[in-house]
């Protein structure tokens, strides 16, 4: 991989990350795009650069992460005191169990689907007709946005589907909060706070496994795309929350079901999707 290909690799995961219309599939695409051959430091490029969008969400959200340490205490035992504070990071630590857990046990299975391009497809297709009707399910949330624990769990069990090559960790877990009555504003901002936990222990745990084969040069590139995926995933984010408040699921599904199905054409036509050899 050299370093246009890092930049352009990490522009798409900025974009995407975020959107309901799954990063990874799009990494995927555009790595069979540009020619890039898979191999073990794709493989922990793909999944490290993650790190630098999730700091646009620790940037963005800053004093959302920081309040919980500033409150004000409450009286009783200290359990009760624990529990009242860490609230919110204890609540993001129930919704990231089911895909910490699974993804653990499934880790091997998950990676053998990474590079087929034909799952990809078929998921973007499957995800987008959900998008475009699932705004016609979910349209009476409730007054009431608090998060429960239950709640929480819920969410957490939706993102184990986005395992899934072309799902999206970001339609899932958004849908799953409109199962739990949020709006989808609020929805779409757990979804990111739920990416910093998942996606910060999914790159720590690729960089462990892969650290000895990382040269001086690859270090460069992680630097690199990490850096780019940090600033466009800030401005997506931006975008994103203003656009679904307004407009909602409808445009991305159409878009995922338009990009599936021409993916799919081609594959049945034998066209090779690379454009570099």
């Amino acid at each position: 991989m050299n370093v246009f290909q890092a930049i352009i690799i990490a522009i798409v995961e900025g974009l995407t990350e975020f959107l309901p219309i799954s990063s990874t599939g799009h990494m995927i695409i555009a790595q069979k795009i540009l020619g890039i051959a898979p191999g073990d430091f794709i493989s922990l490029f793909t999944v490290n650069i993650q790190f630098g969008a999730i700091l646009s969400v620790l940037v963005l959200y800053w004093k959302r992460f920081i309040a919980p340490l500033k409150t004000t205490p409450v009286e009783g035992t200290l359990v009760k005191k624990f529990l009242h504070r860490y609230d919110f990071y204890l609540k993001l630590l129930v919704a990231v169990m089911p895909a910490a857990i699974l993804g653990l046990l499934l880790n091997d299975y998950i990676n053998s689907m990474l590079g087929s391009v034909l799952i990809v497809a078929v998921s973007l297709v499957l995800g987008g007709i959900v998008l475009v009707f699932v705004d016609n399910w979910f349209q009476k949330p409730i007054d009431d946005q608090q998060i429960s624990y239950p709640k929480a769990f819920i969410i957490g069990v939706f993102q184990v589907i986005s395992m899934i090559p072309g799902v999206s960790r970001a339609a899932a877990t958004i849908i799953g909060g409109l199962t739990q009555k949020l709006t989808r504003k609020n929805a779409a901002e757990f979804s990111f706070f739920l990416a910093v936990p998942t996606m910060l222990g999914a790159s720590l745990l690729e960089l462990y496994k892969k650290h000895e084969i990382i040269s001086s040069a690859d270090i460069k590139i992680l630097i690199i795309g990490n850096v780019v995926a940090f600033f466009v995933a800030m401005g997506a984010i931006k975008g994103f929350i203003t656009f679904l408040s307004n407009h909602g699921f409808k445009a991305f599904g159409y878009y995922r079901i338009v990009v599936g199905l021409v993916i799919l054409i081609l594959l049945a036509l034998g066209i090779d999707l690379s454009l570099v050899d």
